[in-house]
């Protein structure tokens, strides 16, 4: 870590810490500006407590630099405990009892500085029984052993199996005292028990040697055995959430922070269980964390963000690393999005690119509201138009189109399964799709448009959204859709065990599930079509793993008292979209920032939890208040985004943000979707494409549904979705060799170039070849040509004859819509 020169401060800070106290340092003067004083800071009370032999604290050191930023000095500072046969204290803050008593411990740091803190030790001669959940299992959690790839596996390995990530102790416990006779313990000599042996390799362990005889570990490990395997008794205090201390903290490139983990516990205890907690960084190129709880981040600046999990508790500790270039000039700010954008920023110290000219905001957003290229008389009209109001007039022209719900249609549509997986299917999802299109074109409120969905009864020429029903049959597969979908929250994980990176247990899953437990399906008059119906009974889900009914119970709440015979998704229709949950109005503007900025507040977009927040918490706060106050108005939260100053800044970027993924700094290029890129160079070349069972003429953003009866290679091999899930992941834009090699000799593409508008331009002489070579570039990236290209393209012209003009166009568009300026939105 580097040290600055400019410390004048130390603070300890024990891991139970609130209030503060200055104390001078011992005959120590102020020394310029620079002040001298020592802070103590402490959470709860001066001087902190350490009870029973196992425990563990760790000490965090901070200095405060001149500018009054802190700097991580736990590593960096000898410790002195007095009298020293009550606590030891590692170079790395670790401290642990040695006997009962009260003990000052010192730091002492850089330039002669120091400072102390009280501890308290009590109860180290009690031997406490152990508890296996809350001291045994964290144990195989930190070591791996419960892991995935490890004994937790379904089947376990070789024979020894545990519960994934311990979420279920009982199960374990019996795995290892009662399973094979209890071969894995030795109670007589513990030592010997099989499982220590292999924990530390004396025995030859697949998994390595995963702790060694003198730890911490091994101790309790073996002080369990020596006990008798007890498993806890039903009122031994429970984990009921964890902190981290500090939650945020500043750091420069290339620095580290030692931070610690409290759990407190339902008697209102608090341990420190840094060293047992686990840890993950989200950004692995900007950071990594060490097994104590030691942050080191790269030179990458933004967000570091560190998962840390306990016991089933979740939370995240966050560093922010600034850049440290000078930001004194951004573009003028539109609204609250670029206040907090800006903010942001200036904090990094990151400047950003300037704002995007009229051409490449015409263009950007009529690709990302309508799914289209803007005609060559809207780009002319749109350039020489001198109305300094002329983009908020587009945003709003764009947004009264009809194009507008065909492409928001086609983009709901595909998330919400529409499916045609047989051809009688078809006129369900085209009837669902046109239902989508027309509430988008009219903007009905948002809510209303969800409630549609979820509540769903009849036939689909009664109600179009029944046919989401078709698609999704399974109960289960119902619930784990609209939780995705319309809250941003992925339950998949906790139908089998505790969801490992939130708090969302079985219990949570099975309550979600009731409410779609009366939904009934039968066939319906016509082939192809079904009736959905509410089956009258009591609505509740069992858990197939503890057989106990479970209830209609909204995330994070109570378990609900529906009237009898009432349908619960009108309940759970009623919890969504009520102004105070805390996830339908979060989900969907994260969902359309994403859309239009090629990367969520929260990422990915459908993923919300403790352990992935936002990059920007106020912003993505804000934009949530905003659609509920407006109504749920979809078409006013899409204006607000694309009339801010951030959706216009430019692509191209300096030399301070060229490696910003997450700030928003510019504007992030993306390619074209599969059906905006076909409906493009359809555009460009003047040709046409046909789909199957579809009339002539219609744009590829206009396809009612999903599925392989469309017909299109092109799609596929672009990445269209195919509504096998309710992820927006399921679209790729990944770019790979197959598509460049469609791209450039395809029949299909060479059909289209031969057969199209080269063809009409070499056969007309209605117009130049210098407004031909212009309306080119104005379809293709909506721009006038450069001098430079104009020549080099009007060259190319000049050595043709009237035979091969129509190649030399060819050529032209070929070489247009092979460029990254028209393959991608930037």
């Amino acid at each position: 870590m580097l040290m600055s020169a400019t410390i004048g401060s130390i603070i300890i800070t024990a891991a139970t810490v609130a209030t503060v106290a200055t104390v001078p340092p011992a005959g120590a003067e102020p020394q310029g500006d620079q002040p001298r004083t020592l802070e103590l800071v402490f959470e709860s009370q001066p001087g902190f407590v350490i009870r029973g032999p196992d425990a563990r604290h760790q000490l965090l050191v901070l200095g405060k630099n001149a500018d009054d930023r802190f700097v991580d000095l736990t590593r960096q500072v000898s410790y002195q405990p007095t009298p020293q046969n009550i606590v030891s204290v590692s170079h790395t803050g670790l401290v642990t009892p040695l006997s009962n008593g009260q003990v000052t411990v010192t730091a002492v740091g850089p330039e002669g500085l120091s400072n102390t803190t009280e501890i308290r030790v009590e109860q180290f001669d009690e031997i406490p029984p152990i508890n296996f959940p809350n001291q045994i299992v964290p144990i195989f959690t930190k070591l791996g052993c419960n892991g995935g790839g490890c004994h937790g596996q379904s089947g376990g390995q070789n024979g020894f199996r545990l519960s994934l990530l311990g979420f279920e102790p009982q199960e374990d416990h019996d795995y290892l005292v009662k399973e094979a006779r209890g071969r894995r313990l030795f109670p007589a000599a513990p030592d010997n028990s099989l499982l220590l042996m292999k924990a530390t390799n004396t025995i030859p362990h697949g998994g390595g040697q995963r702790i060694k005889n003198d730890s911490h570990e091994y101790r309790t490990l073996r002080r369990w055995i020596a006990q008798g395997m007890p498993y806890g008794r039903s009122s031994d205090p429970a984990v009921v959430r964890i902190q981290v201390m500090p939650e945020h903290r500043l750091l420069g490139r290339r620095q580290e922070q030692q931070f610690a983990v409290l759990a407190h516990y339902s008697d209102g205890s608090i341990a420190d269980v840094t060293r047992a907690a686990q840890y993950d960084v989200a950004e692995k190129e900007m950071a990594q964390v060490s097994e104590s709880g030691v942050v080191s981040v790269s030179d990458l600046p933004g967000d570091v963000v560190v998962m840390v999990r306990y016991l089933g508790h979740a939370t995240v500790f966050r560093a922010t690393v600034p850049l440290g270039a000078d930001v004194t000039e951004l573009p003028p700010p539109r609204n609250f999005i670029d206040e907090h954008v800006f903010a942001k920023l200036k904090l990094l110290g990151m400047p950003s690119s300037p704002i995007c000219d009229d051409a490449t905001f015409l263009r950007r957003v009529c690709l990302d509201i309508t799914g289209r290229l803007p005609t060559a008389q809207e780009t002319k009209d749109f350039l020489a138009n001198p109305d300094p109001n002329k983009r908020n007039q587009w945003i709003d022209d764009l947004l009264h189109s009809p194009a507008y719900a065909d492409y928001f249609a086609n983009k709901w549509s595909a998330v919400l399964r529409n499916k045609r997986r047989l051809h009688a299917w078809r006129e369900g999802t085209f009837s669902f799709h046109q239902w989508l299109r027309h509430y988008l074109y009219e903007n009905v409120p948002y809510d209303e448009l969800v409630r549609g969905v979820i509540t769903a009864t009849g036939t689909f020429s009664e109600r179009p959204p029944v046919s989401w029903y078709r698609s999704v049959q399974e109960r289960n597969a119902q619930m784990e859709d609209i939780t995705q979908l319309f809250l941003g929250v992925r339950m998949q994980c906790a139908q089998c065990h505790h969801h490992p990176f939130e708090k969302w247990s079985q219990r949570d899953y099975y309550g979600m599930a009731a409410f779609f437990s009366q939904v009934g399906l039968k066939n319906g008059p016509q082939s192809g079509e079904i009736r959905i119906f509410h089956q009258r009974g009591v609505a509740e889900a069992e858990n197939p793993k503890t057989k106990k009914k479970v209830k209609p119970t909204p995330l994070g709440a109570n378990e609900l008292e529906l009237a009898k015979f009432s349908d619960p998704r009108i309940a759970l229709a009623d919890w969504m979209v009520q102004e105070d949950n805390p996830f339908f109005a979060h989900a969907l503007v994260n969902r359309y920032w994403k859309h239009f900025f090629n990367r969520g507040l929260v990422h990915p977009e459908d993923d919300f939890r403790a352990t992935n927040p936002a990059s920007h918490p106020q912003l993505l706060e804000d934009l949530a208040h905003y659609f509920i106050d407006s109504g749920f108005d979809l078409k006013e939260l899409i204006r607000l985004i694309c009339q801010s100053t951030t959706y216009q800044l430019g692509s191209t970027t300096n030399d301070f943000n060229a490696k910003d993924t997450q700030n928003f700094s510019h504007y992030y290029p993306r390619r074209l979707h599969a059906e905006v890129l076909l409906d493009a160079i359809d555009t460009v070349t003047g040709g046409d494409s046909q789909f199957k069972h579809m009339p002539t003429g219609m744009r590829a953003v206009q396809i009612p549904d999903t599925g392989k009866e469309v017909g299109s290679d092109f799609l596929a091999l672009f990445g269209r979705p195919e509504g096998a899930s309710a992820c927006e992941c399921e679209r790729t834009a990944d770019a790979n060799l197959a598509q460049s090699l469609h791209l450039l000799n395809s029949p299909q593409v060479q059909d289209k170039l031969s057969g199209g508008r080269a063809k009409a331009f070499a056969a007309s002489s209605e117009q130049t070849d210098l407004e031909k070579v212009r309306l080119l570039y104005l379809l293709a990236v909506s721009r006038q040509p450069s001098e430079q290209e104009l020549a080099g393209v009007m060259n190319h012209i000049g050595q043709t004859d009237g035979e091969t003009k129509q190649h030399a166009y060819e050529d032209i568009i070929w070489a247009l819509i092979n460029t990254s300026e028209f393959l991608f939105n930037h």
